[in-house]
């Protein structure tokens, strides 16, 4: 089906919702935001220290945990219905955060601040308990398989899901008897099929990582150019965070997942964290009696492998990915392709969730046959296209088996969206919606309007180097949450009760114990 014949279907399926007088149910999904930031030292190196012990346990804490490295905090908002709680949640969070860092700071960027060699990262520790301890392995074949490097990357993950009262509306309006959990999770999949042919977009309208340290490169071949004596950058870069040079590592360009359907996700995902992988095998498992990794498959759990989004469901103790997938279906989706704002002291913005809310409604709305194996590939070099190249005059990118005008695809998945930020702006005199996406649409036009722009005028009206203007927002960042008054004493009394509550429960899962480390791994993998 040409792209014409599907944005047919998008607008039969818009009108179809907007005639049935059920439109408003696109309003009220559920959203949350997980947040990367690496704790550095005031002069801008990686901090050497544990993760605060006034911050909770990193593995108990439902809001305040750790990522890769014991450097490198997440922040792990609860779902709200509307942007600005979820912001301020968020904003609660780092005010909280930053009255139990001492001297240091978190970083204000995706790409890591000055490192010179891997041993820097330190691996996140989780206690003594068999589930922790299996954290801290996994992390540890992360370093062996990929290089502790691209591990310290932060991003920020915009979690949603819609309104459960849309469903039947939707379920009406395509002509299905069904409505319940298999409706609902066929449906994403659809969404997550379009977000993977659309989702280039995102890169261009928010990557704000086109530049590098050059510590980050020392020992990998790369074709970036010097922008400073310290700093690496490719002229018309969007996300480097997100091309080869960053997350989509090399080592997993050979493993395809299906997003065709939920069978055939959950089928390659528990293939390749079976299937043993003999470049990780001559690794080693396990070294001097101590762990290197979980084990030599592909992929050691189903977590190993990055998207750009995933499809999830909440996951009992205990419980793999894909078995939460298979038992309840999918509940929400992740999206992981933002970089952290430098310009955005909590790393992102209402605009940017109102757009990426809008763009979600868009991917599940539009016509989503399966994606082929061709088509992937040219999906996948389209993402990674934009992510080197996303600024470049005049770029094409590959569309339905023939090359097409980057500009002019981007502008008619933004005319497709203006009747969907209208529906979202309903009872709003303010259309915020349409606000947000008129800001991205003037991105289009002038691409000194895109993050990734800004960063590169910034760099040369200031002289400065990656590291030295990533430091001086950090700075200016810190100063802003500690000035920030009056600061929500009940909500930081919250948060300080759940750090309290965290150490107990990591506490009481280490005494519960029961049996050999290798025995509590047979049987997570054997479930």
């Amino acid at each position: 089906m040409s792209g014409t014949a599907r944005d047919i279907v998008f607008e039969r399926r818009l009108a179809a919702l907007i005639n049935s007088g059920q439109s408003e149910l696109l309003r009220g999904g559920r959203r949350g935001v997980e947040k990367e930031s690496l704790r550095v030292t005031p002069d801008g190196r990686l901090a050497q220290t544990p993760h605060p012990r006034a911050l909770g346990s990193a593995l108990t804490s439902e809001h305040i945990t750790t990522d890769y490295s014991e450097a490198l905090i997440e922040l792990v908002t609860p779902t709200f219905g509307t942007n600005w709680e979820l912001l301020q949640y968020l904003l609660d969070m780092h005010q909280f955060v930053y009255r139990h860092l001492g001297e240091e700071l978190l970083w204000a960027t995706s790409m890591p601040c000055r490192i010179e060699r891997d041993a820097e990262i330190p691996i996140a520790h989780y206690g003594n308990s068999h589930v922790g301890r299996m954290k801290s392995v996994y992390r540890e074949g992360l370093g062996v398989r990929y290089g502790r490097m691209m591990q310290a990357i932060s991003g920020v993950h915009f979690n949603y899901s819609f309104p459960s009262a849309f469903w039947p509306a939707y379920a009406a309006v395509l002509g299905s008897r069904e409505d319940g959990q298999d409706f609902i999770s066929a449906r994403y999949f659809d969404l997550l099929r379009n977000y993977r042919r659309h989702g280039w977009l995102v890169l261009y309208l928010f990557g704000v990582s086109p530049v590098v340290c050059k510590s980050f490169l020392r020992g990998r071949t790369h074709s970036l150019a010097d922008l400073t004596a310290h700093t690496a950058y490719e002229p018309y870069a969007t996300s480097l965070r997100m091309s080869d040079i960053g997350y989509r590592n090399r080592n997993q360009a050979d493993l395809t997942v299906s997003v065709n359907s939920l069978a055939e996700y959950v089928r390659d995902l528990t293939r390749a964290i079976s299937t043993p992988h003999a470049p990780y095998a001559a690794l080693g498992v396990r070294a001097g009696g101590e762990y290197r990794q979980l084990n030599a498959n592909i992929l050691q759990i189903e977590n190993e492998y990055y998207s750009f989004i995933r499809p999830k469901r909440v996951a009992r103790s205990g419980e793999r990915p894909t078995q939460a997938l298979q038992r309840a279906g999918v509940e929400y989706v992740e999206v992981r392709a933002l970089d952290v704002s430098a310009f955005d002291p909590v790393g992102v913005n209402q605009n940017k969730l109102r757009f990426l809310e809008a763009f979600l409604a868009l991917c599940l709305l539009k016509d989503s046959p399966p994606i082929a194996d061709s088509e992937q590939h040219a999906v996948d070099r389209n993402h990674l296209t934009v992510a080197h190249r996303g600024r470049e005059p005049g770029l094409m990118l590959w569309r339905e088996e023939r090359e097409a005008p980057m500009r002019r695809w981007a502008e008619e998945l933004l005319e497709d969206m203006t009747g969907l930020c209208e529906i979202l702006d309903r009872g709003d005199p303010a259309r915020p919606y349409s606000q947000a996406l008129a800001v991205q649409t003037a991105k289009i036009a002038d691409v000194a309007r895109t993050p990734s722009a800004r960063l590169l005028a910034e760099l040369a009206a200031t002289g400065e180097s990656f590291a030295e203007l990533a430091l001086r927002m950090s700075r200016q960042h810190k100063a802003y949450f500690l000035e920030l008054y009056p600061p929500d004493e009940a909500r930081l009394a919250e948060f300080a009760e759940e750090a309290r509550a965290s150490l107990e429960r990591q506490k009481a899962l280490e005494a519960a114990d029961r049996g050999t480390f290798e025995e509590y791994l047979a049987h997570y993998f054997a479930a």
